[in-house]
């Protein structure tokens, strides 16, 4: 089972993350709060495996709740859940250390595997980002299926819905995956998504009627 923790300052927008967790048999939803103080508590209680968190609440805001829950908790991984889709609050969420950063137009059916994925890419890389070997974006050469891929990775679609969406096997997805992490230098999915926001590898966040907008 998936331990999730949640907080978000809207009820109406927490009963819906509840729903669309709940509906799926592997995620034990531990607790919700509506405020960071809230959400700090609860990871000191539960210690859960995810938490998912807006990123504007009043008193501490997300990435106040993120920073202390690195330091407290580091084994907890942080996914941002924003309305927000600004390039700095993406990019100070990522660079303070948050696994994800998901838009709120994320299908409800994509938010549980886009945490399976955060907690799934943790397990298997446990190399830390600072020591990889990050190139030089000059340097990159991506092929047009490999850079399609990484746009796909960067809306929060999980390696079985990139199969899908792109018609290929999932042991294909992993295969370009490691391609694209050796091209890059960085070890996961978060350090890969981080490198191609900051050097414009991927398309910004835009509107879908049935794809999630996110960074991972």
């Amino acid at each position: 089972m998936l331990r999730v923790c949640i907080a978000d300052d809207h009820e109406l927008l927490r009963l819906g993350i509840r729903a669309a967790l709940e509906m799926m048999g592997d995620i034990d939803l531990v607790g919700e709060a509506h405020s960071g103080e809230g959400l700090l508590e609860l990871v000191d209680e539960h210690v859960p495996d995810v938490v998912l968190v807006d990123i504007r609440m009043p008193g501490l805001d997300g990435l106040t709740c993120l920073r202390l829950i690195r330091d407290r908790h580091p084994e907890v991984r942080v996914v941002m859940l924003s309305a927000s889709e600004h390039p700095g609050d993406i990019s100070a969420a990522l660079n303070g250390g948050a696994s994800a950063y998901l838009s709120k137009r994320v299908q409800p059916k994509d938010l549980a595997a886009a945490l399976r994925q955060v907690v799934g890419d943790a397990a298997s890389s446990p190399a830390p980002v600072a020591t990889a070997q990050v190139r030089d974006p000059e340097a990159v050469s991506l092929t047009v299926r490999e850079s399609t891929l990484l746009d796909a990775v960067s809306r929060g679609l999980s390696t079985k819905a990139i199969s899908s969406e792109l018609w290929i096997s999932e042991k294909t997805v992993k295969f370009h995956l490691t391609n694209i992490y050796r091209k890059l230098g960085v070890h996961n999915r978060t350090s890969a998504m981080r490198y191609a926001f900051e050097h414009s590898l991927v398309s910004p966040l835009r509107e879908s009627a049935d794809r999630p907008a996110a960074r991972v």
